[in-house]
């Protein structure tokens, strides 16, 4: 198979965070959505990010962690629990290493 039948543009995917904690704390899954590509300086500044900074991470993880639009759901004025980022970003990191 030639490289580049592989390649094609970004698709929004939904994931789910649907562990046993995360159900009985939120009463139900929690979705959010994810681009199923991402570019090489994404995965490189996440490398970078995770040894370094967490500010650099957080400005990352921003750009991973979207709503059905495809619009970022950490913003300025918005945060999500700080165990559910957590585990958002290990499913992401999951979901785009395979």
């Amino acid at each position: 198979m030639k490289l580049s039948t592989l390649a094609a543009a970004p698709q929004l995917v939904q994931l789910t965070l649907d562990d046993e904690d995360t159900v009985k704390e939120y009463g139900e899954p929690l979705e959010f959505y994810t681009w199923d590509r991402q570019p090489l300086d994404v995965f490189m500044r996440m490398a970078v990010a995770q040894q370094q900074d967490s500010g650099q991470m957080l400005d990352l993880v921003r750009t991973l962690i979207l709503d059905e639009q495809g619009k970022p759901v950490i913003t300025d004025t918005a945060m999500v629990p700080a165990g559910i980022l957590v585990k958002a970003i290990g499913r992401i990191t999951d979901f785009l290493g395979k």
